[in-house]
Parts: C-alpha cells; sequence; structure tokens
C-alpha cells in the first residue's frame, strides 16, 4: 500500500505509515541495549556502571540530529503541501549539511573534554577510565549519529518510510553482531572498546547509506543537492526542533541527577539497576518517539494545506493509540520485570533484588509516558515550536527535576522509581492543557 501525505488516515493507515518509524526509534535505541548487554555479562559491573554513567552525555550531543530531523522535517512537509518542492528540497540539504558540521564540531569538543565530564559526574579511578574509552570511541561516530537520527525523519517526509527502516535494521544488525565478535574475542581489558567501536561503526552506516540514497537519483520528494546559507530557515528549524532537543538533552541531565541520588542511596549497584530501567525505557519510550515522527510529516503537511479536519483527526486517533501503546507496555514491563533484569544482572542477586523492585514501580510510568511526548510532537508539526519547547520542558526537566530531588527525602530508593511515574503523570495533565488551550491552532 502506497500512502501519501496527503491522505486521509485511517487507524489501520496510521499504524501502516508510522510502523517503520517505530521500528527505526526501537532499533537505533537497540545499540546501546546491545552495548549494555555485552558489557553486563561479559565485561563486568564496572564498565557496566561507566556505560551508564557516561551514556546520557552522549546522547545529548546527538540529540542536534534529531532538533535539525524533527523541526526542519516540519518546514519541509510544510512547504511540500504549500506545493513548492524545489524550495523543500533547498532546505533539506541547507539542514544535511548544517547538520553534519555541528556532528563535526560536537565531536572534537567531546573528545576533548571527555575525562573532566566523566569527572564530574563522579567517576574515579577504574570507573573514570572506562567511562573515558568508551566516549571517546563512540564520539568519533558522532557526525554520523547525528545524520542518522535526522534522516529517520526525513525518509517519513520523503514519502519512503520503508526504506528509512531498512537502514536502521542494517546498522542494527551490524550493531549486534560486532558487539558479538569483539566483546566474546577480545581479551577482558578490551572488551569495553570493543562494544564501543561496535556501536561507533554501526552509526556510521547508519549515517553513510542515507546520504547514498538521497544524493543519487531517487523516487522519492526529496533529493540532496545545491542550496544557500539561510540563517533564518536553520533557526525556524531550530526553534521547532527545540521541544524533541530540549526533551532529549532535558531526558538525559535528568539521567545523569538520578545516578548522583542513586550513588547516594544505593552506591554503584544503584546506578547499574537504574541503567537496566534505562534500557527497557528507551525500547518502549521509542515506540512513542517513532509514532510522533512518523505523523509529524502528516500533520504538517495538512497544516499547510489548511486542512482542519484531518488535523483534528490525527490527534483522535493519536491520543487514542498513546493510551493503548502506554496500557499494553506497562502491563508488559509488570510482567517481565523479572526476566528482563535477570537478562542485564542476572549474575548479582542483591543487585538482580535491587532491579527487579525497582522495575516494577518504574513500569507504571508507560502509562502516561506517550502522552506528553505525542503532545509536544504535535505541536512541532504545526510549527509551533515554542509550545512544543514548553511541553517538554516542564515534563522532562522541571517535573522530573523536581520528583526526583524531593521523593527521595521521604522515600529514599523507592522515591527516585516513583518520581519517574508521578513526573509522567503531571505531563498528561499539562499536555492536555495546551491542546485545549491553544486548539485554534488546528481547529479552525
Amino acid at each position: 500500500m502506497h500512502i501519501r501525505l496527503s491522505d486521509h488516515f485511517t487507524y489501520r493507515k496510521l499504524l501502516i505509515f508510522t510502523f517503520p518509524s517505530i521500528a527505526m526509534m526501537i532499533f537505533t535505541s537497540i545499540y546501546t541495549v546491545v552495548d549494555g548487554f555485552f558489557v553486563s555479562n561479559f565485561a563486568g559491573k564496572t564498565p557496566f556502571a561507566a556505560v551508564n554513567l557516561i551514556m546520557p552525555v552522549l546522547l545529548i550531543l546527538g540529540t542536534v540530529g534529531f532538533m535539525f530531523g524533527t523541526g526542519g522535517t516540519a518546514i519541509v512537509a510544510k512547504t511540500c503541501g504549500e506545493g513548492d518542492i524545489k524550495r523543500a528540497n533547498s532546505y533539506f540539504s541547507l539542514f544535511v549539511y548544517v547538520a553534519f558540521v555541528a556532528g563535526v564540531v560536537l565531536a572534537v569538543l567531546g573528545i576533548i573534554f571527555a575525562r573532566p565530564i566523566a569527572e564530574v559526574l563522579g567517576a574515579s579511578g577504574q570507573l573514570l577510565s572506562d567511562c573515558v574509552v568508551y566516549a571517546r570511541i563512540i564520539l568519533l561516530a558522532l557526525p554520523f549519529f547525528v545524520l542518522q537520527m535526522m534522516f529517520q525523519s526525513f525518509f517519513v517526509a520523503a514519502e519512503k518510510p520503508n526504506p528509512g527502516l531498512g537502514v536502521t535494521i542494517t546498522s542494527g544488525v551490524t550493531n549486534m553482531l560486532l558487539d558479538a565478535v569483539l566483546v566474546l574475542l577480545l581479551p577482558q581489558e578490551y572488551k569495553l572498546a570493543g562494544a564501543a567501536t561496535a556501536t561507533a561503526v554501526s552509526q556510521t552506516i547508519g549515517g553513510v547509506i542515507p546520504l547514498f540514497y538521497f544524493f543519487r537519483e531517487n523516487s522519492s520528494i526529496l533529493r540532496l543537492g545545491k542550496t544557500e546559507y539561510q540563517g533564518s530557515v536553520i533557526l525556524k528549524a531550530c526553534i521547532n526542533g527545540s521541544s524533541e532537543f530540549m526533551s532529549n538533552v532535558s531526558m538525559n541531565v535528568v539521567g545523569i541527577l538520578y545516578n548522583i541520588q542513586l550513588m547516594k542511596y544505593a552506591g554503584e549497584n544503584g546506578i547499574a539497576a537504574y541503567g537496566v530501567m534505562m534500557y527497557v525505557s528507551m525500547i518502549f519510550s521509542a515506540a512513542f518517539i517513532g509514532y510522533s515522527i512518523g505523523t509529524a510529516p502528516v500533520i504538517s503537511y495538512h497544516y499547510g494545506a489548511g486542512n482542519s479536519s484531518e488535523l483534528k483527526n490525527l490527534l483522535r486517533k493519536g491520543l487514542l493509540l498513546m493510551g493503548v501503546f502506554g496500557l499494553s507496555m506497562s502491563v508488559s514491563a509488570e510482567v517481565f520485570a523479572v526476566p528482563l533484569s535477570r537478562i542485564f544482572v542476572g549474575y548479582d542477586r542483591k543487585l538482580l533484588e535491587l532491579t527487579v523492585s525497582g522495575f516494577q514501580i518504574f513500569a507504571l510510568s508507560f502509562l502516561f509516558m506517550g502522552f506528553g511526548i505525542f503532545a509536544s510532537g504535535f505541536f512541532t508539526a504545526l510549527n509551533d515550536g515554542v509550545t512544543s519547547a514548553v511541553i517538554s520542558f516542564l515534563r522532562t526537566l522541571v517535573l522530573q527535576t523536581a520528583a526526583v530531588m524531593i521523593l527521595p527525602v521521604f522515600m529514599e530508593i523507592n522515591g527516585v522509581w516513583i518520581s519517574v511515574v508521578a513526573a509522567e503523570f503531571m505531563a498528561v495533565i499539562l499536555g492536555a492543557v495546551f491542546l485545549i488551550g491553544k486548539r485554534n491552532r488546528y481547529h479552525y
């Protein structure tokens, strides 16, 4: 079934069209999960804690690609909806080139400052050395990871979500195979570096293949080519995508705060336990984010075309699907808390018990998580980056920071796990307030 941005979307058509985007985000999140599995089981608890400690910083740097992808896609798809394909391709090319340069600059700065950043996070001794080794290898591929994150959105805007999924699967399988080879076969002292190398190579593949696709003649509506620098357009893309940028940055900043609190209440075991929950959360939240990415170009197109009835249709169906997804994920997480925890930390009974008890509380957050993500993405697609950014900022930084700093004072370690649930619940109320208060953006 060939689905166009201009179509009317039923539930079936929405699920078919967004499935590749959902799968793309899930496979992308598998990078970290696979690394965590091999590092935890074959390199040891300290390297595993190192990966979890430094990973939020690495993900913050890669978020630039997500910002240009979501923010740029909103502009490109809206321009297509207005009927100006040539200008849409010029914008598309501009965003890709600028994002790559930004990735190079961030990679260089990250490599230089990897050690002091790890020290600020509280790493010392072997934990510090492991953080630096893992970070510097991953950062070598950062420019291509930025492109990979960016192209996940643009493949959808190009009406080619399936080739995008194919690229992500290729990249993910490469990561898994190289992890199996490098981590299992290398000597103990090089296993962590092997896991980082596997991820770096797979991210490079994920960024390079789309470049070849869009530079060559293709059947999509987008093509890389000549463009001219337009600072105002870049700024608009950054504002549009600032919510997704803020969401990812805030999420990882909060992750750092969680690690600090967990180090205080449970030590290295707490960080390792939280890492397991983050791996599952990455995969589950990837489904919400993937759906948001998959529907964003459609929303932007109909916004550009002035089709109010389809915008309301997409909003109504999206909210219902977020509820169904969230309930399914929460139940699944509760049911599989023990086996999922055992996959990563089954070798340590005390750590396993801590992980399972936290997991069973943390799983409730999936009931609410999708609503905030979709509400923010909806306003991004409407080219209302400010509202989207406010939702993301409050949801991922203000609410979660307040919860994780206050609740552990009264509930200790359980307060850390409950803080995620409390913050996501408040985000549902927040999203509803903005959707009702700003309904004139889509109800005209």
